[in-house]
């Protein structure tokens, strides 16, 4: 007897096509089931492509969603491009290419490969934070916390590193070092934005 052979490229193209004709993972408003809402943190375009961290944390966010899909909720599970910050910048500098040119293309390809994969994604929902569309809401929120007072600038210490000339958060740091570049990290006295955040006692909180 010949031994089966799983023809896994032709499956997978079979069903993430028949997901996307159909539009198995859209979110639909108003609608009446319990709601299920899960994003992963959006990835930067500012590479050639996909790397392995990516695939691990989008695997697990994708069995929640696809679970409570099949307990009958309405799921939304939106799926972005975090594109107008500095790893794009850098990227583009790099390539000696504009920006705008290099983050377009990095989503095309980053597209292309989380399709790929086959993840529940609704692509309807897509969000590029390099889009004026978006960011004119970013904007506006910042404005009413600044008319507002909860907005501020003030001079206060921060990871500095020299070789991708911006701050680093504590996560970046490894032994030290920079974790995009491995230049050393200093503390450097720098004027900063802040915002004022007030922190409720437990016997506030909502169960």
């Amino acid at each position: 007897m010949a031994e089966e052979k799983y023809e896994h490229k032709e499956v997978e193209l079979k069903w993430q096509k028949y997901w996307a004709y159909n539009q198995i993972f859209k979110a639909i408003d108003q609608d009446k089931r319990p709601k299920f809402y899960a994003m992963d943190m959006f990835a930067y375009p500012s590479g050639d492509g996909l790397h392995t961290g990516h695939p691990r944390s989008y695997t697990a966010t994708d069995i929640f969603a696809r679970y409570y899909r099949m307990k009958g909720y309405n799921v939304m599970r939106p799926v972005g491009w975090d594109a107008f910050g500095l790893p794009a910048e850098n990227y583009a500098i790099k390539k000696g290419v504009h920006p705008s040119q290099t983050t377009k293309d990095n989503i095309a390809n980053f597209t292309r490969q989380v399709k790929a994969f086959g993840f529940a994604y609704d692509w309807d929902r897509e969000v590029n934070t390099s889009d004026s569309n978006y960011y004119k809401w970013t904007q506006w929120i910042f404005k009413v916390l600044y008319d507002n007072g909860y907005a501020y600038q003030k001079e206060a210490y921060a990871n500095w590193c020299s070789g991708c000339q911006t701050v680093l958060a504590n996560e970046q740091v490894n032994d030290g070092k920079c974790d995009r570049c491995g230049t050393q990290v200093e503390q450097k006295k720098l004027k900063q934005w802040f915002f004022r955040i007030r922190i409720l006692p437990k016997s506030c909180w909502k169960d």
